[in-house]
């Protein structure tokens, strides 16, 4: 288990400050990660990479000349945020455009997404690249589908290279769908990870049986199979590689490939050289001739024990690439030319980021009728936070049936911030609609992850019908959550019946609706509207889930409800008891 650790809600973020003390010669950090210490040169494409924590030495290990040239940082398997991609895509562009990549989960294709949109309204061209490597979740005729897993390094390392050269933003995006459409890789697990501060991994494997097809969250295998020995090992993961090859590849034999043997926490080197050298034997003996292979741990999930093994299918340019040198703290190849003089490295960077605050001209004007209802709103963000707390444990529990059990720590830092955050602007004299707003995008900056995304949506939603003008009526409330299903669902891409949030959402916003339209007052539509959604989210039990990191392992989530529904279901209770408390602040 993860034993060394202070706050678990503070691990990710002392973990990189601990990271960046340690490797001040490669890296400094900004707001929301980490960029190279020695500025991008001019007219070079800037490539960012990112996702959670928890997988070092991706993501911020691999920042250096030669691979990537900024990371943005995620919580434990959480996707950072839009706003810290955003920061640190700023901080690492070099004038020629920015390649977002990351590895395929709903949370990061939504924040990396809306970073790109953020960075092209600053002026910035930026793309946008997901990879998908990973064979068991999803059959090649799904392949958009399917996860990221130890496939992004030698899909970052062909993009990065790329732009090393001088190669244009198109040229660079380029590198990277070619080695991501001839990367595939499969995994095999003996035991799950424990996250900081949890008493229990996050899945088991029984003595003597191993998990076939792992994530690297902690998602438990698509399969189970009698324990191998290391060369048993070696024939499922070659094997299984070599009956999927890319399109363009006739067979195995007289091709060259890049190979990529990674342990994912406790599996060490030695026993990895172990499975490895008959890896090596089976590619020989199918006419793979292996080209600069890497064995040692790569993309790790915490403590799991497990393995992967990643083959790129090389082309000459694709080979070029793999074999051109890089220097980051946890991966080294051949020798770069000495860095020009103006890219010196700046010792005297503090392991904190030095965070330039965004002006801000405090908030617009607000009615008094508006700051007044401002109290309720706190009232039941405090209420929300509080909930979150109470309950945060067993969230994780739930998510970890059948997800990667961060949706506990990951509410609670995102319900916490959106607090704050409301509890400023309200100090300050903001209206209803801004205090929601501005609480909305603090819980999507903190939590990051897809919840925090949809969350942050539901919050500026709500802000943007309330508004700062007038006393929320029941009209305008109901129209907000009339609006924020419909944006959950756009963001998300989300339906009723997928098991997530949404069953709950629509049913919920319906049920209001119809209360309201009956000419009940607000607290007595919103009781009527929260039983209906603790109906909806109990009933989740009974769904399989099409979305998300669940839906590889949906036949293990029967019979417990969607983290993020039941979430939802509690939060709709504790805003009633607000309600209840402040009846003069809303009609």
């Amino acid at each position: 288990m993860t034993r060394l650790f202070n706050d678990p809600a503070a691990f990710a973020d002392e973990a990189l400050e601990g990271f960046v003390a340690a490797h001040r010669r490669w890296v400094r950090p900004v707001t929301g990660g980490v960029v190279r210490a020695a500025a991008t040169p001019a007219g070079q494409v800037a490539v960012v990479i990112g996702g959670g924590s928890g997988h070092y030495p991706a993501f911020s290990g691999l920042v250096g000349r030669g691979l990537a040239h900024g990371a943005a940082v995620g919580n434990v398997f959480a996707s950072p945020s839009a706003q810290q991609i955003r920061s640190v895509a700023r901080a690492a562009h070099g004038g020629a455009g920015v390649l977002l990549m990351y590895g395929n989960y709903a949370g990061d294709v939504l924040h990396f997404g809306q970073a790109a949109e953020r960075l092209a309204a600053d002026g910035i061209d930026a793309r946008t690249f997901a990879v998908a490597d990973d064979v068991s979740s999803a059959g090649p005729d799904e392949s958009a589908k399917r996860r990221g897993i130890a496939g992004d390094l030698p899909v970052f390392k062909a993009a990065a290279a790329a732009a090393e050269r001088g190669l244009p933003l198109d040229e660079v995006v380029r590198a990277a769908e070619r080695a991501g459409a001839r990367t595939r890789s499969f995994g095999i697990a003996f035991s799950g990870c424990t996250l900081p501060g949890a008493d229990h991994p996050l899945f088991t494997v029984p003595d003597a049986r191993m998990a076939v097809g792992l994530g690297i969250h902690g998602e438990p295998g698509i399969g189970e199979e009698d324990l191998p020995t290391a060369d048993e090992a070696a024939r499922l993961l070659v094997g299984t590689l070599l009956k999927e090859l890319p399109e363009d590849v006739p067979g195995p034999a007289g091709q060259r490939a890049a190979v990529v043997l990674n342990g994912l926490g406790s599996v060490k080197y030695e026993e990895l050289f172990v499975v490895y050298r008959k890896v090596a034997a089976l590619l020989g003996d199918a006419g793979v001739e292996i080209v600069d292979p890497e064995v040692g741990e790569l993309v790790t999930s915490f403590d799991m024990a497990g393995v992967s093994l990643t083959l790129t299918w090389l082309d000459e340019d694709l080979e070029a690439l793999w074999r051109a040198p890089a220097d980051t703290p946890a991966y080294r190849k051949g020798a770069l030319d000495a860095a020009a003089p103006d890219t010196a490295v700046r010792p005297e960077t503090p392991a904190r980021p030095e965070t330039a605050p965004l002006p801000d001209a405090g908030p617009p004007p607000a009615a008094d009728a508006s700051r007044h209802a401002a109290r309720t709103v706190l009232a039941a963000l405090d209420a929300v936070a509080a909930v979150v707390a109470a309950h945060a444990d067993e969230l994780g529990r739930i998510d970890a049936v059948a997800g990667d059990g961060d949706h506990g720590i990951g509410m609670l830092r995102g319900s916490t911030a959106a607090r704050e955050a409301a509890a400023d602007a309200h100090e300050r004299g903001a209206g209803a609609g801004t205090v929601l707003t501005r609480a909305g995008d603090a819980w999507a900056d903190r939590a990051g992850g897809t919840s925090g995304a949809l969350w942050g949506t539901v919050l500026r939603s709500l802000g943007t019908a309330l508004g700062d003008r007038d006393t929320p009526d029941a009209a305008r409330v109901t129209g907000g959550v009339t609006d924020a299903s419909a944006a959950v669902r756009r963001v998300g891409g989300a339906e009723v019946g997928d098991k997530t949030m949404v069953d709950v959402l629509v049913p919920f916003a319906d049920a209001l609706a119809a209360a309201t339209a009956e000419g009940l007052p607000l607290a007595e539509a919103w009781d009527r509207a929260a039983t209906t959604a603790t109906d909806a989210a109990a009933a989740t039990a009974r769904l399989l889930p099409r979305m998300g990191r669940a839906r590889p392992h949906a036949e293990k989530s029967l019979g417990t409800p969607d983290a993020g529904a039941h979430s939802l279901a509690l939060i709709t209770r504790a805003v009633h008891g607000a309600l209840l408390d402040h009846p003069h602040d809303h009609h």
